[in-house]
């Protein structure tokens, strides 16, 4: 069949019904046009709470601090005097304590898989609260190397090798640094893979690995709306598909803090790439 036969061309009355469409259409759209005027350097300061436990014996930390004016360089506005307290549904609890601006720390203590844990923070006269639940620890099997082309040039990611636990939902993050710089923070759900073998790819942007470098990997488990906070993140990054519009991502956190309280088992692998 011959397409460009089957095209039948505009006669001058279809040509015009056409123009008029067009200009009807750009009077809409010149007519719901809004300057719209954002008053970046008044918004009002907001909480940020970053909390972790982890199962390692080991100290925890959380970290405080307030948001900042946009245009004011992107530094850490370390938050001082709040009151940190983690506890479980069990009833004991822990103190952190302030050891510089906006960082807290506890004692060493390791968490346990299956506790939901609930950190409270009281700052400026708030109580902001978060909870979360720590996974059952997944073990990596071992770190290989993949080569994957894009656009003609070959690269070399690391690749986590892992079983994945049956019947439960299960959501990864890795934290990857090569020669103890970081690369990159990713991370990874089960949806399409329960209970398979999986080999997860970190993608990152660094400079390709090469012979002698040394290539460690955090591999966490994490619960849900730890890893929607960070799938956020990295879809504004850009991280799998084109930046989406900049906004904050859900928090766990109540009284609108922002930030994240993550309860997660954690290994780490290290590997020197022949």
């Amino acid at each position: 069949m011959n397409l460009h036969k089957s095209l039948s061309p505009l006669t001058p009355s279809s040509k015009f019904k056409a123009l008029l469409m067009l200009l009807i259409g750009l009077s809409i759209f010149s007519s719901c046009e809004k300057v719209i005027d954002l008053d970046l350097e008044n918004a009002e300061p907001k909480i940020v709470i970053e909390g972790n436990v982890s199962d390692q014996l080991e100290n925890q930390y959380v970290r405080i601090s307030k948001t900042i004016p946009f245009s004011t360089n992107n530094t850490f506005n370390g938050f001082k005097g709040a009151k940190v307290t983690l506890s479980t549904t069990s009833g004991s609890s822990i103190n952190f304590a302030e050891v510089s601006d906006g960082l807290y720390k506890s004692q060493q203590f390791k968490g346990i898989p299956g506790t939901k844990y609930k950190l409270e923070v009281l700052a400026d006269g708030k109580v902001y609260t978060a909870e979360s639940t720590m996974p059952f620890p997944v073990v990596p099997d071992s770190i290989g190397f993949k080569k994957l082309n894009f656009f003609g040039n070959t690269t070399i990611y690391p690749t986590v090798f892992y079983k994945d636990p049956a019947n439960i939902q299960n959501q990864y993050r890795y934290i990857l640094k090569i020669n103890n710089k970081f690369q990159s923070d990713i991370v990874f759900e089960d949806r399409f893979n329960d209970g398979n073998e999986v080999s997860d790819i970190i993608i990152y942007d660094g400079d390709d690995i090469k012979s002698g470098d040394t290539i460690d990997i955090e591999m966490q488990s994490i619960d849900r709306k730890v890893f929607k906070y960070y799938f956020a993140i990295s879809q504004i990054d850009g991280n799998g598909g084109p930046p989406v519009a900049p906004a904050n991502p859900d928090s766990n956190f109540n009284n609108g803090a922002l930030g994240i309280f993550s309860a997660y088992t954690k290994s780490s692998i290290s590997v020197i790439l022949k």
